[in-house]
């Protein structure tokens, strides 16, 4: 748990407990639910032994990661890789008192939108950033009547820019593997240049500067600090669950070594983890070496990041999830009421792993019924309702592999491009594989129509087809089992449900993911009454819940628990999200053939461009687009394209775009425009 940002002082004052009373209640809380949801911190050695590791939630507020941080700080300041400075803050006097406001904690109106909400030092309306001094009229968050003033103060930096060169070459070296958004972010950033960044804050919650009482009411700030919670884990695992030294077989540089260190997070948190961390690395490697500049790690360092696998957004219903605008899932408020692994199934197969993907209710429902339960779980309860029906011994007296090596070989085909998936980062193509296989097994059954065998005595003329039938029954016990392990890492609660019904004794995370394709492996059978893995779920129904809930959410004094699908533009509740649209509201989307005239960077923006369309019209139209990574400026000059030409204006980072350009992508994240011939002239109507 990430535990020492502003907002959790804000929540302290608002609600006049102690900041360390939140993050208690909420680790409590977040850990509970990720826990409800699937996830296991329960092994906290792994079975193989110590020196393949094992599990720790840890968090933040924790002594030793502070205690960590500050040896470490100190280690940094030491090896002059700090510059003092002064900066300009808000400053907040209230009855005769004084304090430094972080800028969570200032309200006013944007310079750029006049956007009366704006927040100390970017806008959420328009994006624009600013300094402290150029927004309208601050304001206190916690005291709005007090006075607001801008002061002088000092903080040290961390000096960024002493590992421009290196971290270059560590993105050249590494970015053959990254995805695009990585690659093209952390590009961006080095090309704007590193600066030193500042690495303390006026508040007194977080961890302290161990540098004497001239820091005493100032703390490391969270960004630099919460990153090394990485390290600090492996160490605090290491002295809890091990000698204390473990950590050094997966951090440390060594010829023999084969450890990785990978990052799963969104895109806006690339640069802390292609940038960031990887400077407090080479910092701490120049720092324990006592070396006069940093270089890369050599044997016995510490490693730097093998891949940052970023994705995209998940938004919601069209809109950035919020909880304080009410737009937003609470986790254990929907585990109450649906099966936790209906939940990561949806997030699996609708992952933003290459574009912004969107939640909504209508999608949600009919992916689980139409696609887990109608492929996953029809497949898996058939089988046992159809084995169920036969004597003790069940399918085993049956099977005939003979009669089944064409399914043994698309199995151990398919098991190949699960795990080439899963190593390439690919989890919804992975996802994808694997309900391929629930649907060649009800193909299987639908052809081979064992129950027609149940059903009546077989004749001798029959007799062959009654034996192939029953094989291919029996051989979906082995399809069964290959999809209880190839899906534990998405399912794994339905899948060990299955592990049990096939009448495995083994805990399922125990079995090695090659045991998947083992034609050898003693056939078991489990003859308790089978047990459907998922129920179908009811679209009114789950609404009515979702509107009750933003009902009740709007006259409750306690809103952690936040409701999903709030219309923001009206008093009235309107869940969003269609799967469906009409004929007649599609004629109303006016597609339009344009010239790109010119091209140039976003202010604003590292991956939008602003692009000066012809459309046919005198003064044409200002488009932005986020396609920087997929085109240079000069590729995009000249272009004819299709651009949605009624989309109301709208400003983007505090530039107004006029619409939108139509484009493609495909699974490995390729986007290409659509163009039309030159023939065409700019305004024309496509129909």
């Amino acid at each position: 748990s990430d535990e020492h940002g502003t907002p959790i002082t804000v929540s302290a004052e608002t609600e006049g407990v102690d900041p360390q009373d939140i993050v208690d209640r909420y680790h409590g809380i977040n850990k509970q639910a990720l826990i409800d949801l699937g996830c296991s911190w329960e092994r906290n050695i792994d079975t193989r032994g110590v020196e393949f590791g094992g599990s720790l939630f840890n968090r933040t507020s924790d002594p030793l990661h502070k205690k960590i941080v500050k040896d470490q700080f100190e280690k940094l300041y030491h090896a002059n890789l700090f510059e003092k400075k002064s900066m300009n803050q808000y400053y907040e006097e209230n009855n005769g008192r004084g304090r430094f406001l972080p800028d969570r904690y200032i309200e006013g109106e944007c310079p750029h939108c006049s956007n009366k909400e704006a927040r100390g030092d970017q806008c959420d309306e328009c994006g624009q950033t600013y300094e402290a001094s150029e927004l309208i009229n601050p304001r206190s968050k916690m005291n709005p009547d007090s006075v607001i003033t801008v002061k002088e103060t000092e903080h040290l930096f961390y000096r960024l820019d002493v590992f421009q060169d290196l971290l270059e070459k560590f993105a050249q070296n590494h970015g053959h593997n990254w995805k695009a958004n990585v690659k093209a972010m952390t590009k961006n950033w080095l090309k704007m240049g590193l600066r030193p960044r500042a690495v303390t804050r006026d508040m007194e919650w977080g961890i302290e500067i161990p540098l004497g009482q001239e820091w005493a009411k100032k703390r490391i700030y969270v960004w630099f600090e919460a990153v090394q919670g990485y390290l600090s884990c492996a160490k605090i695992w290491s002295s809890t669950y091990g000698e204390g030294e473990e950590w050094k077989l997966w951090w440390n540089q060594a010829e023999s070594s084969k450890s990785k260190h990978m990052y799963f997070l969104g895109k806006d948190n690339i640069p802390f983890h292609t940038i960031i961390w990887p400077s407090i690395i080479l910092g701490l490697n120049m720092a324990n070496g006592n070396k006069s500049s940093p270089s890369l790690p050599t044997n016995g360092e510490l490693k730097l990041p093998s891949d940052v696998p970023a994705m995209e957004y998940l938004m919601l219903s069209g809109g950035q999830f919020s909880k304080s605008r009410k737009h937003a899932i609470w986790l254990p408020s929907f585990l109450e009421r649906h099966h936790p692994d209906t939940l990561r199934y949806y997030l699996s197969i609708n992952m933003p792993e290459n574009h912004d993907t969107d939640f909504n209710w209508p999608d949600f429902v009919e992916k689980i019924n139409n696609e887990l339960i109608a492929a996953y779980g029809n497949f898996v309860h058939r089988v046992f309702t159809l084995g169920n029906r036969f004597p003790e011994s069940g399918l085993i007296n049956f099977e005939n592999q003979d009669l089944c090596r064409e399914e043994m070989n698309y199995l151990e085909n398919i098991h190949n491009e699960i795990t080439s998936s899963l190593n390439k980062h690919r989890y919804k193509e992975a996802l994808r594989h694997v309900m391929s296989v629930a649907q060649y097994g009800n193909q299987m059954l639908q052809k081979a129509e064992p129950w027609k065998f149940l059903k009546q005595e077989t004749d001798a003329e029959h007799q062959q087809a009654r034996q192939s039938s029953f094989a291919k029954l029996s051989f979906s016990w082995r399809i069964t089992r290959f999809l209880a392990i190839t899906s534990q890492p998405f399912l794994p609660k339905a899948a060990a449900s299955i592990w049990n019904q096939l009448g495995e004794v083994e805990n399922i995370e125990d079995i090695p993911w090659q045991e998947a394709v083992n034609w050898n492996a003693e056939m078991k059978w489990n003859h308790d009454q089978p047990i459907p893995l998922f129920k179908r779920l009811d679209l009114d129904e789950i609404l009515g819940t979702e509107n009750q809930l933003i009902d009740e959410s709007e006259t409750s004094q306690n809103s952690h628990q936040d409701p999903v699908n709030k219309e923001q533009n009206g008093d009235d509740t309107v869940t969003e999200g269609l799967t469906s649209l009409k004929f007649e509201d599609f004629l109303k989307v006016e597609m339009t053939v344009g010239k790109i005239k010119s091209v140039e960077d976003h202010p604003n923006a590292d991956k939008l461009y602003v692009v000066n369309l012809d459309d046919g019209s005198e003064n044409g139209r200002t488009i932005c687009a986020g396609i920087k990574e997929h085109y240079s400026i000069s590729e995009l000059e000249g272009l004819m394209v299709i651009f949605v030409a009624n989309l109301a204006p709208r400003k983007l980072r505090g530039v107004v775009s006029e619409g939108m350009m139509l484009a493609a992508e495909n699974d490995d994240g390729l986007v290409k425009l659509l163009t039309v011939d030159s023939s065409m002239s700019p305004g024309s109507r496509v129909r």
